[in-house]
């Protein structure tokens, strides 16, 4: 079945998959013709209208082609008929059409019209559910606006005759949907805020009929720059606007008024903004001290940009503990240009969206293939990271057009919107797409994440920076004259400059004040005209620190609906919040700022309670989406009990979008709860808790070997020994046990492993995982025979699930190892066995980390056996699944194969390159293995001196770490470059060692022994 989607876009897709896209003349094509039903259109007739400036017989040329394309794309699906040199569309079973069905949809509701009210509804939703979007949005060929507008209006029109059914039938709720809906379709159509304001107030809720106003208002005043009309006024019984007060441009959002003297940044956007539209994607910088402008800045484009056809979506981080992962990315994806599109995305896209959107109907949801997703799998997950994050540039390409995203107060993103931002400009979802970040002056070094961000797209030749400066006395004075309505003396300009240093948002504040008024304070006074019941809310929602909601408003604060929707009124007309989504948010963070430092402490402690008790009590079915917000109300508001539960909350779910970062800060938090709390079994077992929990995100955010993993499970196990449980004990040591031989430390590895596998007991799944940690530190150590042993309790006693320590399915990872072992013990055809048997269950269980450590093993495995072929093989898979799914340690291996198998000085290079990596982090393993690879090019290069350096230090690395699997190797090779007598002892010395370890494989290159 192809799925041909034109409106809020343009793709032709089969199966989910994309086919042809906004670009393509040929869906251009296919378009025209559905939307113009039951009509044969002469081929000359569409060669005019699709290239009317190319002389005929090009232009028939170029319809020929692209009929050629569009049958390609149709691949054998009947929707074209064809006949006496015209061309129609026929409708058919193989090719769905939004269009088709919303028209049909919307005829089957007419007919019903009057006569079966249930029947009209039914249809006139099924229609409205069609209509994501406008007709073919940022097309603009002849053809295409006129069909737009017929459309719209027919959905419109469709929402008017809905509502007022549902209304009718007593189905408020569905009818204030509808409203809502008809409102998103058409956001310039005061009609419309009216049927939403009515359907608000049927239901009783001033409040949010008041906000639907305060958006009304803002809209045509940004837009158009009117105010709304007394009809929509009366219904909410406002009065008209004092007729001394400042008119509609008065207020900030008006047109034009923040864009005065902005003339040379104006051009720096447009001029990105064209580059990103021909293809050029970039990240945009607007640097500035706060209240400069650089949002308004910002938002201006935005409007200009969707006015062309473009998606834009605007997003602000929050500076708050509490902050949620990734949710300006949520709020991208939640946007009037995206969030219609979401549903008709391929399923796996939609899959994984739904981790971050809660309300996207999830069409794979888990199914229970070991245990549901949670903290403990964070290692497990981790490759899926990258789906994740590639789903999510899928999801905000969805509008198939150029993009437009606005992150405002960049300096306050959260570590894991950095870092997917960083993916997304990397990621060919941003072939048209530009993405403007405000930042405040002097801050953009301080967090690392925002630093790496801004790093790599400097380095990619993505970053584009522009200062944003204060206004000059001459601008400043313009501006102010504008919201006055008359132009400013050379004495007003003047002082203005003085009071307000050229700053827009203080010249909005001096200009705001009655006629008459000096430009003295400015916030302060803009706060002391508030009424106590204003004054309030505003004090509530500084103390959110983000935009609110209107029901937690109501739900939080002690005022009625009429008192809160006065207060409301109140507060926007005098430009401190500003209605946003389903809730306001100040105007800008200085005016928070402000409302904050002047509540007192003990105000501040009774918000913070009744905002958390609030915002839980609202959100009682769904509180792990709020957890981080909850802890952090709770913890300012004295409650640690309730904070703590909540952190707990929270790290969980940070891990369930892959936000190890926030998982850990969220853990951190509650340790620090715990730290206050009196010693005694109840506080170690809270504690136990968090630590066990904070082990895999630790793993697959900062590795196997880095010391804040390995002192948290040093933490664990003397508390669980403590409390009196050696099961979480022995897990704990698994988890030390991988860190210890990946640093390198194999004796206090195997030391380890040994302890773990007491503690044990008899639970299989623990006893494989340290069955296992025995047999690889066994082998690290030269002790091939008891590995195998091992190893083999491993794959034989223990069920074939996942580690969620190592993050691997341990049955294959123990096979891939063992197959080492069992050559190193001169069992040539088992270890070829095992390696096969690995490498099958990883493709077959499609678990990418496991695919790239039985990739690793393999290809280790070749270049034992001198299986170049193999080697390559394997090495090259390898890379690209590691970098593709950012799995480091694994793909150094792959890097250090692929130098031996290169050779010369540029392998060498490569060689010492993967060998620098893995000392960067502390990853030590298998070190002398990896110099002897290093020595090896080296001499084959000619390099012999060098070589033999290359070699002594393998030598004293087994020493040092009791590494010494390879050294009978390393031995040989050594005694290859010496002479004499020096030789004979190093040959002997490998024999010795290989003997003692069972090493019959290495022995026998050893040769016979002279002696």
């Amino acid at each position: 079945m192809l799925q041909l989607n034109l409106l809020g876009e343009q793709r032709l897709t089969s199966r989910g998959t994309d086919l042809a896209g906004g670009g393509s003349r040929a869906v251009e094509l296919l378009a025209y013709l559905v939307v113009h039903p039951g009509i044969r259109v002469p081929r000359s007739v569409l060669a005019g209208t699709f290239w009317p400036e190319t002389p005929q017989p090009q232009a028939m040329t170029n319809l020929r082609r692209e009929l050629h394309n569009l049958r390609r794309l149709l691949d054998g699906v009947d929707a074209l008929g064809m006949s006496d040199g015209a061309i129609g569309a026929l409708e058919c079973a193989g090719l769905r059409v939004d269009v088709q069905v919303f028209a049909a949809e919307r005829a089957a509701a007419l007919a019903a019209a009057g006569k079966d009210p249930d029947r009209f509804v039914a249809h006139a939703q099924a229609a409205l559910r069609e209509y994501r979007g406008d007709l073919m949005p940022g097309n603009y060929s002849d053809w295409v606006p006129g069909m737009r507008e017929k459309l719209l209006r027919e959905c419109t029109a469709l929402c008017d005759e809905a509502a007022a059914a549902l209304t009718s039938l007593g189905r408020r709720q569905q009818a204030l949907e509808v409203a809502g809906r008809r409102v998103t379709i058409a956001p310039l159509e005061e009609l419309g805020y009216r049927g939403l304001i009515r359907a608000h107030l049927a239901l009783g809720d001033r409040p949010a009929a008041l906000h639907a106003y305060h958006r009304c208002a803002d809209v045509l005043e940004r837009e158009l720059g009117v105010a709304p009309a007394a009809e929509t006024r009366h219904l909410l019984g406002l009065p008209a606007p004092h007729p001394g007060a400042p008119g509609p441009a008065a207020r900030p959002a008006a047109a034009g008024n923040l864009t005065v003297g902005r003339d040379s940044e104006q051009a720096v956007l447009e001029t990105c903004w064209e580059k990103a539209r021909a293809g050029r994607p970039a990240l945009l910088v607007l640097s500035g001290p706060p209240g400069v402008g650089k949002t308004h800045l910002a938002k201006a484009l935005g409007q200009r940009a969707r006015t062309g056809g473009a998606a834009v979506a605007f997003a602000r981080c929050v500076d708050a503990s509490g902050r949620i992962p990734l949710a300006p990315v949520a709020g991208w994806l939640r946007s009037r240009d995206i969030a219609p599109l979401l549903a008709a995305l391929p399923e796996p896209i939609r899959h994984e969206a739904a981790r971050l959107l809660p309300e996207l109907p999830d069409p794979t949801p888990w199914a229970g293939s070991d245990v549901p997703p949670g903290p403990g799998r964070a290692m497990v997950d981790a490759w899926q990271r990258f789906r994740f994050f590639e789903s999510l540039a899928g999801a905000v390409a969805a509008p198939g057009r150029p993009t437009l995203l606005v992150l405002d107060d960049l300096q306050w993103c959260d570590p894991d919107t950095a870092a997917w931002i960083a993916f997304l400009l990397d990621s060919p979802a941003a072939r048209q797409l530009l993405l403007v970040a405000t930042l405040r002056e002097g801050a953009d070094t301080r967090p690392p994440a925002i630093g790496a961000l801004l790093e790599g797209a400097r380095s990619a030749g993505l970053l584009h920076r522009l200062r944003v400066a204060p206004l000059d006395e001459a601008a400043g004075a313009e501006l102010a004259g504008r919201i006055r309505g008359r132009p400013l003396g050379t004495d007003e300009a003047r002082l203005l400059a003085a009071a307000t240093s050229g700053f827009p948002l203080y010249i909005l504040e001096a200009a705001r004040a009655a006629p008459g008024d000096g430009f003295g304070t400015l916030l302060g006074r803009r706060l002391s005209r508030l009424g106590p019941a204003a004054r309030s809310v505003a004090e509530l929602a500084a103390a959110f620190g983000r935009g609110i909601s209107l029901e937690l408003l109501a739900e939080a604060g002690d005022l009625d609906t009429v008192r809160l929707a006065a207060a409301l009124d109140e507060l926007w007309r005098e430009g401190i919040l500003l209605p946003t989504g389903s809730g306001y948010d100040f105007g800008h963070h200085l005016l928070r700022t402000a409302v904050r430092e002047n509540t007192t402490p003990a105000g501040c402690w009774l918000l913070h309670r009744r905002l958390a008790k609030s915002l839980e009590l609202l959100n009682a079915g769904r509180l792990d989406a709020v957890a981080a917000t909850l802890a952090e109300h709770y913890e300012l508001g004295s409650n640690p009990e309730r904070a703590l539960s909540f952190h707990l909350r929270a790290g969980a779910d940070a891990v369930r979008v892959f936000a190890n970062s926030a998982a850990l800060k969220s853990y951190d938090q509650a340790l620090g709860i715990l730290g206050r709390l009196p010693a005694g079994t109840e506080r170690d077992e809270a504690e136990l808790s968090v630590r066990r929990a904070m082990s895999p995100p630790q793993t697959a955010l900062l590795g196997y070997s880095s010391a804040e993993l390995l002192g948290n499970l040093e933490r664990v196990g003397a508390l669980a020994e403590r409390l009196g449980r050696p099961e979480v004990h022995s897990a704990s040591l698994v988890g030390l046990f991988a860190g210890r031989y990946v640093q390198g430390r194999i004796e206090d590895s195997y030391a380890i492993a040994r302890r773990a596998l007491d503690l044990a007991g008899d639970d299989p799944a623990l006893l494989g995982q340290a069955h296992f940690a025995v047999a690889g530190a066994a082998q690290g150590s030269g002790r091939i025979a008891e590995a195998i042993e091992h190893f083999a309790h491993c794959t034989e006693d223990s069920p074939p699930g996942y580690s969620y320590i190592l993050g691997t399915r341990l049955h294959i990872h123990a096979r891939a190892w063992a197959a080492h072992a069992h050559w190193l013990a001169g069992d040539d055809a088992a270890a070829v066995q095992l390696c096969a048997q690995a490498l099958a269950g990883a493709q077959a269980d499609g678990h990418i980390y496991t695919r790239a450590v039985a990739l690793a093993y393999a290809a280790v495995l070749g270049q034992f056996r001198g299986d170049r072929a193999a080697v390559a093989e394997k090495a090259a898979e390898l890379i690209a699944l590691c970098h593709r799914y950012d799995i480091a340690y694994y793909g150094q291996w792959g890097e250090i194969l692929s130098g031996w198998l290169a050779g010369g000085k540029q392998g060498a290079a490569r060689i010492r390159a993967g060998i620098g990596a893995l000392r960067a982090s502390d990853a030590l393993a298998r070190m002398p293995y990896w110099l002897w690879l290093l020595a090896v090019t080296l001499a084959d290069g000619g390099r012999r001196t060098d070589a033999c350096a290359v070699l002594d230090a393998a030598r004293a690395t087994a020493a040092l770490h009791r590494d010494r699997w390879w050294l009978p190797e390393v031995l040989r090779m050594r005694a290859l470059l010496a002479a004499g007598d020096q030789s004979a002892a190093l040959l002997d010395e490998a024999r010795e060692v290989a003997r003692a370890q069972g090493s019959n494989a290495l022995l026998a290159r050893l040769g016979p022994d002279a002696g």
